[in-house]
């Protein structure tokens, strides 16, 4: 295994390589679509242009001092370039300085600052007017046209390391410090519009900000991603966590666990064949730009990023915590070197690769790297070219990470003859009487009632000899009173309201038993031990719960005794999760290692005496193994329609999908979780809400510490996550809303988390709960939510004014 985490398509090479006076390890480089710049004897400039390569490099002097950073504008039209060193800031128009090398004199830039200090990193506003220098530990904004500072923020406790403006606001900047915080600025009023916590242990390297859904993504020296959503107001909501390396390594030995090779640690091969462990520090964020005619462009544009490492460059979706792809520079022995101290990507437009790259055409798309090396006076460009575009490379992935079959919830066919949902109960007839034969002596013989000849009449032929009432037939009826629908009625009728918001406000807080007892399970809707889950059938005419004492009991609404006690005889082990399925038809049990399907009948009729006998029963109709033989920590099916799959997941930490109809299992997600996974739910709708067949193919899974992941069964892969909730220790679970737009979940700081299921944010917090939440319910019909919680207290709320 080589480690190119699906890279076999990829192609490095490098253009060109140049040595420096000394090690410039720290130096911010940068490139655009069309340019990419290098320093050239540690005092002057080199830009190459990518569009044209047979044009001469554009060499630029003017500082006395090393240029310790350079950036380029964020338009084309000019395009701007600012390097800066000790003792100057300059901005060079590029189109001009190439016009006047052209014509024989010496191209010449603007001087927009003078003896800032040494700046660690510069950057344009979105509007290219304005220049943020980070020098020591403050911000200068410069006027880009004229040596102006326009303004000096101050504020971090360490040396600031980089900046970069909102791209939706050229007034408002962000900065990022060794102080290990970032702070959100009011450029125009030099004042703070946020400041964060301490996010790490090491300092903040690399600072980006997406246009497309305003997130902003921070990244540090020991390799954490930080993603926080901005706000309206600029404040900033953590959404998730990213530890580059533990994302790689999962990655790598999902690989080789499908290739089936022994894993190894994470190594790092050096030219000179001396192998090192390498951290992954978070060097730079960059844009991932698919083409605007991929298939796939929608799906990645906004929730994917290059991340920049010392080892390579990593693909990755922040909207589910996923790496798609590793490049790593050890793969490539042609490079000058493996280990870099410094990167710039930029991806280039379709058609603009150029020529010298062998091999391929002018219509592939193509990235730019500029890098410096970590250990040696060297820096270099390379391209990263991969043939067939992002469409090649999302088929490919969705080939290897995904099922062996196209699986769906909602089934495309009938059940298979051999079918275990085909299976029927045998009808118990009642038996016949028994009756004595004819020619037995034993048997009573028929005799006459009476043994007289004739028989006197009773007197009932004859008719009345006086009249007893006369009836009144000239009665008026009444006219019939329309019949009045109570209004629980009428909203039974009614479709759900799928344009309402979600519930944000509190209605009523009851309690569920006069003891502090947690709320562990929840649904509209006489163990000896925990009650592990409560189910309703689709008919609501009965509801069954699961336990720790290895039973499960169905009950009638308003019976003390249990319809049918399924007991420690029949399962080994207890149940972990336990429902009803196929439309009622059948019952799923998770006991142990296996999903247990029985069928049931259920009489209700009781003994005068003998109570105890149970005129229910059940039968086994089959019973699914998990493929490691691992124990079942949650399970989940649809019961509303007819659907062959079964979802569960393993202590193990991984997802497995049965076809019930096959009998097997179909699908395998390995670790799913960095923890074992203690809830798993799917999208079902409602009998009032209607969604699209590809919504239902959406489920989630829970895990302490790990935060709720949204799959997609047809994919197999994690589509978005959620991390905004505290769930430390305590199993909290979620729900989908009956509409697909929302989902909640339980809270370990007393409250209830709604998401829209299209942004990785929370919507909404619902507070003034009295505990931990464990549970949560939308109601089918209204918008509405339960909660409970851990000291047994059911919270209801609705949507607000």
């Amino acid at each position: 295994m080589d480690g190119r985490m699906g890279t076999e398509d990829w192609t490095i090479t490098e253009t060109f390589s140049i040595a420096c006076d000394k090690v410039s390890a720290h130096l911010q480089l940068d490139c655009c679509p069309s340019h990419s710049v290098l320093t050239c004897q540690g005092k002057n400039l080199m830009v190459h242009c990518v569009t044209d390569p047979s044009q001469t490099p554009l060499h630029l002097t003017g500082h006395h001092g090393h240029v310790s950073a350079v950036s380029f504008g964020k338009r084309r039209d000019p395009i701007m370039l600012c390097s800066a060193s000790e003792d100057y800031v300059i901005a060079w128009d590029v189109d001009r300085c190439y016009k006047r090398a052209r014509e024989g004199a010496v191209p010449s830039g603007t001087v927009i600052g003078t003896l800032l200090g040494k700046v660690v990193h510069i950057c344009f506003c979105p509007l290219d007017k304005r220049v943020s220098a980070c020098s020591g530990s403050k911000n200068y904004i410069l006027n880009s046209k004229k040596e102006e500072v326009l303004a000096v923020l101050k504020g971090h406790l360490g040396p600031v390391t980089a900046s970069v403006f909102f791209p939706w606001d050229p007034n408002v900047l962000v900065s990022i410090s060794e102080d290990r915080t970032f702070k959100v600025w009011d450029v125009t009023k030099e004042e703070i519009l946020y400041q964060s916590a301490v996010l790490s242990g090491s300092p903040l390297l690399s600072v980006y900000v997406t246009e497309d859904g305003k997130q902003l993504i921070t990244g540090s020296s020991d390799g954490q991603i930080w993603q926080h959503a901005v706000l309206d107001d600029y404040k900033c909501r953590l959404v998730t966590r990213l530890d580059l390396h533990n994302i790689a390594e999962k990655q790598r030995r999902i690989q080789e666990s499908q290739a089936q090779h022994a894993t190894g640690i994470s190594e790092n091969a050096t030219g000179d064949g001396v192998t090192v462990e390498t951290g992954k520090p978070v060097l730079g964020i960059f844009t991932f730009r698919p083409s605007p005619f991929s298939a796939h462009a929608e799906e990645r544009d906004s929730s994917c990023v290059w991340i920049a490492s010392s080892d390579g460059l990593y693909l990755v979706n922040l909207a589910s915590s996923d790496l798609l792809m590793a490049l790593l520079f050890r793969d490539y022995p042609d490079l000058s070197f493996t280990l870099a101290g410094s990167l710039a990507v930029s991806q280039t437009d379709c058609g603009l690769i150029p020529t010298t790259v062998p091999g391929f055409t002018s219509a592939e798309p193509m990235m730019l790297c500029v890098a410096t090396a970590l250990f040696e006076p060297r820096m270099a460009l390379w391209d990263i070219v991969l043939p067939g575009g992002l469409d090649h490379l999302c088929s490919r992935l969705d080939k290897a990470l995904g099922p062996m079959q196209e699986l769906s919830v909602l089934p495309s066919s009938p059940p298979m003859p051999t079918s275990p949902l085909n299976a029927e109960l045998t009808r118990r007839d009642p038996k016949p009487p028994k009756t004595a034969g004819a020619g037995k002596a034993s048997g009573v013989k028929d005799q006459s009632l009476v043994f007289h000849t004739q028989v006197k009449s009773s007197g009932y032929a004859i008719c009345s000899q006086r009249k007893m009432f006369v009836p009144k037939t000239n009665i008026q009826k009444k006219p019939q009173r329309p019949v009045k629908t109570t209004k629980k009625i009428d909203s039974l009728l009614s479709e759900y309201p799928s344009g309402l918001a979600a519930p944000s406000v509190q209605h009523s807080l009851v309690s569920a038993s006069p003891t502090h007892t947690p709320v562990f399970c929840l649904q509209y809707s006489g163990h000896n031990k925990a009650v592990s889950g409560v189910c309703w059938s689709h008919s609501c005419d009965c509801f069954l719960s699961a336990s720790e004492d290895q039973s499960l009991r169905i009950w009638s609404p308003g019976s003390k005794e249990p319809t049918l006690i399924m007991g420690s005889d029949r399962l080994a082990k207890p149940v972990r999760n336990a429902q009803f399925y196929y439309l009622d038809k059948f019952l799923l049990l998770a006991s142990g290692s296996c999903v247990h399907l029985f069928l049931c009948h259920l009489d209700n009729a009781r003994h005068d005496i003998k109570r105890y006998e149970q005129k229910s029963f059940s039968r086994l109709v089959k019973r699914f193994s998990t493929k490691s033989g691992t124990d079942i920590t949650a399970m989940s099916a649809i019961n509303d329609f007819f659907s062959y799959i079964v979802l569960s997941c393993g202590a193990d930490r991984s997802i497995q999908v049965f076809d019930v109809n096959v009998g097997s299992v179909a699908m395998e997600i390995p670790e799913g979780h960095s923890r074992a996974a203690h809830h798993v739910t799917q999208n079902k709708g409602s009998m009032y809400s209607a969604q699209t067949p590809d919504s239902y193919n959406l489920f989630l899974t829970s895990a302490v510490t790990d935060g709720i992941k949204v799959w997609d069964l047809r994919t197999s892969r994690c589509v978005r996550r959620y991390e905004g909730h505290v769930n430390r220790c305590h199993q909290c679970t979620a729900a989908f809303s009956p509409c697909g737009r929302f989902i909640a979940t339980g809270s370990e700081d007393s409250s209830a988390y709604v998401y829209d299921i299209r942004s990785s944010s929370y919507l909404h917090k619902l507070q003034r709960n009295t505990d931990t939440v464990l549970s949560v319910a939308f109601n089918p019909a209204t918008p509405e939510l339960l909660t409970g919680t851990l000291d047994g207290r059911l919270g209801l709320f609705r949507p607000g004014p």
